[in-house]
């Protein structure tokens, strides 16, 4: 290779590495550890004050299906049902956002959202638990057939039958004033992400709000064009 054509291939390579953007690994399971210092309701049950291990599985399903852990992570509290939860701007640290419940009870948990995300997982809760959220909190609130609820505890595996149950739920939307409606009456986005597809192709990985491929591409073709000028200008030079 003559010293021209390594100062082309430099100046390219130098333009990548300056112009490509910066690239951080998350984990796909998005798993986050949270203390509470008093009980919480989660789906079909309550968790006592402590430390808790929160994490995506990966699921055959288009449904985002959430597991809770000790923190030892050798005990699956239950495995649920979410569906996304959007806010404006993401937070540099990980967020549990509750539903008021009546005086006495404790709160129970309506999403988790992962530091740098703008989406999270708002957790659908069984049908009898979700129409009194709803009414605590005058806002609609997801939900699955209440019969269901035994198998949030019961479904470790995520290929077991409990999770496949969970997977082909139709899920609703229950109301403040007492009504059931469809759940894309109320949740739309959710409910494009969350249709019943049990056997779907998992994704390789979480959906990211933007691709990087058009960047790089136009990053190639940037590149291809200062090597060509280089060439040219070599060429009149003689």
């Amino acid at each position: 290779m003559s010293k021209l054509q390594m100062k082309i291939a430099f100046l390219a390579g130098l333009t990548v590495a300056m112009l490509s953007p910066v690239l951080k690994a998350e984990p796909w399971n998005q798993k986050t550890v949270f203390t509470f210092n008093g009980p919480v309701e989660i789906p079909g049950q309550t968790l006592p004050a402590g430390t808790y291990v929160f994490k995506l599985a990966n699921s055959h399903s288009s449904r985002h299906i959430v597991q809770v852990f000790n923190k030892e992570e050798n005990h699956v509290f239950g495995t649920f049902l979410a569906i996304p939860h959007y806010q404006h701007r993401p937070s540099d640290k990980p967020i549990i956002k509750f539903d008021e419940r009546t005086a006495g009870s404790p709160q129970a948990i309506k999403a988790w959202v992962f530091p740098g995300h703008n989406y999270g997982h708002e957790f659908v809760y069984p049908k009898n638990e979700a129409l009194a959220l709803a009414k605590a909190n005058s806002v609609p609130v997801p939900s699955m057939p209440t019969e269901l609820t035994e198998d949030t505890t019961k479904a470790v595996k995520i290929d077991g039958p409990e999770v496949m149950a969970l997977q082909s739920a139709p899920l609703k939307a229950e109301t403040p004033n007492g009504d059931e409606v469809e759940l894309n009456s109320l949740f739309a986005f959710a409910y494009a992400y969350h249709a019943p597809t049990p056997f779907a192709e998992a994704p390789a990985k979480l959906p990211n709000t933007a691709s990087s491929s058009p960047l790089v591409g136009a990053l190639a073709l940037l590149a291809m064009g200062i090597a060509m000028a280089l060439r040219l200008r070599a060429a009149r030079a003689k």
